[in-house]
């Protein structure tokens, strides 16, 4: 799992305008989750959950209005409301009852996946000095799947760029039915990958 460490804090300090809950909160540490809104798919931070509400660390604003949910890396998802948000941090609370145990141990379809975002790009694919027209499907820290009517090899290498993403060097791990799916070379830290998200669904976000 990617979070750190779980430690039992019934006491936590709760923000201003934070709903004062009796639950149990446990800390989740360095747990990414996808934001999932009407504007599009983003990242954050879990930081805290109890059996009502979670706390995430942002990486720019939310959107200030519509639906929320929250996406774990094993593929489940939450439904949310925002509660407060303040300094690149936000709570919510929980649409529906939640069973905290499953929350915290993340089963489900993709238990060690890495987020991925439905972001579609059209981009240029430069492979062995040639320019293919492509589109990105979505997009992860690590690699992105393509549609593009060319055929490339397994294993070669390319240049991906588009409007909003620098040239990314990548190669190709799978291919087949007009897709493949590649891996970059040198991959996205979190934050460069929130605000690369931000930047390509929801610029005005990342605007203080």
């Amino acid at each position: 799992m990617n979070f750190a460490a779980i430690n039992a804090a019934e006491n936590a300090e709760l923000k201003p305008g934070a709903e004062q809950r009796g639950a149990p909160r446990y800390t989740l540490l360095i747990r990414a989750t996808k934001i999932v809104a009407d504007q599009g798919e983003f990242i954050g931070v879990i930081r805290d959950v109890s059996n009502t509400g979670v706390s995430v660390r942002l990486f720019h604003k939310l959107p200030a209005t519509g639906s929320i949910a929250l996406e774990l890396q094993s593929g489940q998802q939450f439904a949310v409301n925002r509660v407060w948000e303040n300094d690149r941090e936000a709570g919510f609370e929980f649409a529906e009852d939640v069973e905290i145990e499953r929350f915290i141990s993340e089963v489900g379809e993709f238990p060690k996946r890495g987020l991925r975002l439905a972001i579609c790009l059209p981009v240029t694919l430069t492979a062995r000095g040639e320019r293919h027209e492509g589109m990105i499907e979505n997009i992860s820290q690590q690699g992105a799947r393509l549609v593009c009517d060319s055929i490339f090899a397994i294993d070669q290498g390319m240049t991906i760029e588009g409007e909003g993403l620098r040239a990314v060097r990548a190669k190709v791990r799978w291919r087949g039915h007009g897709t493949c799916g590649v891996v970059f070379d040198d991959t996205f830290g979190l934050s460069d990958f929130a605000a690369l998200a931000a930047k390509l669904q929801a610029p005005a976000l990342l605007q203080d």
